[in-house]
């Protein structure tokens, strides 16, 4: 369960955190709590707890499903040389990672894909998604996939 890709040396512009994004994504959350579709994609909500602010942070992500209780997410913040905020917190406490899917919020399991895992899943989420692919091109970080899982208690 080691998150430990380095940031890069140089990417895009990291989006800015705007108002109008802050109301966007709040739109986006509402949506996916409600359990209807946002983002233009599949998209999930993904619970954190702040790493230096300990607070509750969310973020509606996009989702690539494995299985029924297993998600793959990304953390590509558009080809930013830094990974998104999100990434750091899940780092500091993957065991707090918690999930808001069709309307359902329950606890994941958070594993960042290494070596082969990785580049195998890597190409088909390049393959389903053009705008992932074209991430990996502006940056020269390699962009973390994490494998997020329904945990059960």
């Amino acid at each position: 369960m080691s998150f430990n890709t380095p940031n890069g040396t140089y990417g895009a512009q990291m989006p800015v955190s705007t108002a109008q994004m802050r109301a966007m994504n709040e739109r986006n959350i509402a949506a996916i709590r409600a359990g209807q579709s946002a983002m233009g994609m599949q998209a999930l909500v993904l619970i954190t707890i702040g790493k230096k602010s300990g607070q509750v942070r969310e973020n509606p992500v996009a989702y690539f499903p494995v299985s029924n209780d297993s998600w793959l997410v990304v953390a590509s913040a558009a080809g930013a040389a830094k990974h998104p905020a999100w990434y750091f917190n899940l780092a500091a406490q993957p065991d707090k990672a918690r999930v808001v899917l069709a309307g359902e919020e329950f606890d994941v399991d958070a594993e960042e894909l290494h070596g082969q895992e990785r580049e195998h899943v890597w190409r088909q989420i390049a393959s389903a998604s053009a705008g992932f692919a074209q991430y990996e091109t502006l940056t020269d970080r390699v962009i973390p996939v994490i494998r997020l899982t329904r945990r059960t208690h």
